[in-house]
């Protein structure tokens, strides 16, 4: 018995310098990488290109030409839309609600909105069309990443 004791005091003994020596191994390289001018030097650049990246896309998202088509494809889809339903074409009406919803700045506002002035039968529609044009938006906008991606 005396030996297992022993055996096990020993073994904890060896796993606790074994932590301590890692930890002190972990401080002394972290001291060093930061005081590394060439590390700080890397962060600061590193810093620099993911914030002049994201103020890039918020330029792109924000264009006003672009903001402009957007809005006439959004009242143009939701003339369309209109003019379907009036007809009596729910589904093809329907299919130029949903583009009007990806063209819109607030779209649940608009659902609000389409939920209001809708027919029901119409608005059920409309609600299980979301799904579908949010995987197709997500589609569109891989294809999109991938071809700006490519150099040639």
């Amino acid at each position: 018995m005396p030996v297992v004791r022993t055996v096990l005091g020993l073994l904890a003994a060896l796993a606790a310098c074994g932590a301590v020596a890692f930890f002190g191994y972990c401080v002394y390289f972290d001291r060093k990488r930061r005081g590394d001018p060439a590390f700080k030097r890397h962060l600061r650049e590193k810093r620099r290109a993911r914030q002049q990246k994201a103020e890039g896309r918020g330029a792109q998202l924000w264009d006003p030409a672009k903001n402009e088509k957007l809005q006439e494809l959004f009242l143009q889809e939701v003339r369309m839309g209109e003019l379907w339903l009036s007809r009596g074409e729910h589904r093809i009406g329907v299919e130029h609600l949903s583009n009007a919803l990806l063209a819109c700045g607030q779209p649940q506002e608009l659902l609000k909105v389409f939920k209001h002035t809708l027919p029901p039968k119409v608005f059920e529609m409309l609600l299980h069309k979301i799904p579908l044009i949010c995987q197709q938006f997500e589609t569109d906008m891989n294809d999109q990443e991938c071809l700006e991606d490519d150099p040639d």
